[in-house]
């Protein structure tokens, strides 16, 4: 069950000096999902602003709405032909401005896992690992990623 506790400790970023996220339970867009809302900030983050109606900070994880399940091999070849995918998504959403005095504009990034059929009940210990170490590359390259976000060089 993906159930994110309060406070959330960020991860690095230049700028920002132990960041911390106080959650608030929010209703997701989508039935299928969980939301939380942004409600207080800790550490040092000049600037930064916690949800509102007109600046959103919310991060969704969404499920399928109806799970695939996998289809039967062929019977000559033993070979499954199309193996059918279960997506689930991460959202964040961050009203950011673009320019002084203008309102607020969403920023949103999204990473979406598709989980073949199948796969969750044979080879769960490999979806583990990929997700592990996707989490792991961009809590370890955060700074690295804020920066590109914001100066453009890779």
């Amino acid at each position: 069950m993906f159930t994110l506790t309060t406070p959330i400790t960020g991860a690095a970023q230049t700028g920002l000096t132990a960041p911390t996220y106080t959650l608030i339970s929010d209703l997701a867009p989508d039935n299928n999902g969980r939301q939380v809302a942004i409600s207080a900030l800790g550490g040092t983050q000049a600037g930064v602003t916690v949800h509102s109606v007109a600046s959103p900070f919310t991060i969704t994880f969404t499920r399928p709405r109806v799970f695939k399940q996998l289809g039967k091999p062929n019977p000559t070849t033993g070979l499954i032909k199309d193996v059918p995918r279960n997506t689930f998504k991460l959202i964040t959403r961050k009203g950011v401005t673009p320019l002084a005095s203008q309102p607020f504009v969403n920023l949103q990034i999204t990473t979406i896992v598709d989980v073949p059929a199948g796969s969750d009940t044979y080879d769960s210990a490999n979806i583990r690992a990929a997700l592990s170490a996707h989490i792991g590359a961009l809590s370890q390259q955060s700074a690295g990623a804020g920066d590109t976000l914001v100066n453009g060089v890779v």
